[in-house]
């Protein structure tokens, strides 16, 4: 239940909300909605412990039906419009017409909308807000994000990160943190960054920075690499000059940074390690219904006046 005082709070009783997609993050979300009050319905959610009097669906249209809150995952959907669910059966897509059971004016929660979702809302009347960009949640999840990628960089080389050369090319909110972690493991860090501040903070840091006109030339020199740059930067003509025995690690969203066509053909170790932010899904899904919840209680508060 709410817990009185709390200025935070946000009472959910009598109000139905679903939860499509995502993995345990999602699950935490689930029971933070259940302790505010709310009717829980999910499709795609995995089948988590703690979960009792949730509602589970195989449809996106039987989990809406008469909601007037979804809420769905951080990762961006694919391009059919299908959500990151990895614990799902089968596709979890968010368009017009599995939404269409929502009740007109419902409030659509998602880290970044597709386009499909944008489609929906314009013809179903609903509400939309995305929390992606929001920066403090984003440093919230950025340390579970860091020590994701680690882990991938360990179980997928046959050498130490400390004293090897580890490329983080982008300087963004993830990568602040995934740098000066590595730094820590005593990795040789080097940091590719478009932005003449971003490789100053980088330098700043202890690390070696560069332009990414650079990259060309030092990416022969890495034993891992860890792309978060939201642009197709690994094209061929770069992969061809990363060693056979790098590894690879693409930390952007859809469409991703890697053309992995190409990093198949020319055996280029790649990992594209989307949803590192279910490494620790308890700390990451209550950082995430902190940005849920003020979307919520923003919404709700405009409702009442209105």
């Amino acid at each position: 239940m709410t817990r009185q005082g709390d200025p935070t709070a946000v009472s959910l009783a009598g109000r139905v909300v679903a939860v499509l997609g995502g993995d345990r993050r999602e699950s935490e979300i689930v029971r933070a909605l259940l302790e505010a009050g709310a009717e829980v319905r999910v499709c795609g959610v995995p089948r988590d412990d703690g979960l009792d009097g949730v509602i589970f669906h195989r449809t996106v249209a039987g989990a809406v039906q008469g909601a007037e809150i979804a809420i769905c995952p951080v990762p961006y959907p694919q391009a059919d419009g299908s959500l990151y669910a990895p614990a799902a059966d089968q596709p979890v897509i968010v368009d017009a017409e599995s939404l269409a059971g929502m009740r007109r004016g419902g409030l659509l929660i998602t880290g970044k909308a597709s386009v499909q979702m944008r489609q929906a809302v314009s013809r179903l009347g609903l509400r939309l807000r995305e929390y992606e960009a929001d920066e403090d949640l984003m440093l919230l999840r950025a340390p579970a994000i860091a020590e994701g990628a680690i882990r991938i960089a360990i179980e997928h080389t046959d050498v130490t990160l400390h004293a090897n050369r580890c490329l983080v090319v982008g300087f963004g909110k993830i990568a602040s943190v995934l740098a000066p972690t590595l730094r820590g493991l005593g990795a040789r860090v080097t940091v590719a960054a478009r932005n003449h501040v971003q490789r100053a903070q980088a330098y700043a840091l202890g690390c070696d920075a560069v332009p990414l006109d650079a990259l060309p030339s030092i990416v022969p020199e890495m034993s891992v690499i860890f792309n978060t740059a939201p642009a197709r930067l690994f094209t061929r003509v770069l992969l061809e000059r990363v060693h056979r025995q790098t590894v690879l690690i693409d930390l952007s969203a859809p469409p991703g940074g890697v053309d992995l066509d190409a990093a198949r053909e020319l055996r280029v170790r790649t990992v594209w390690a989307r949803g590192l932010g279910g490494r620790a899904p308890r700390t990451v899904g209550r950082s995430q219904w902190m940005g849920i919840r003020r979307i919520i209680k923003e919404e709700l508060g405009q409702e009442g006046k209105g």
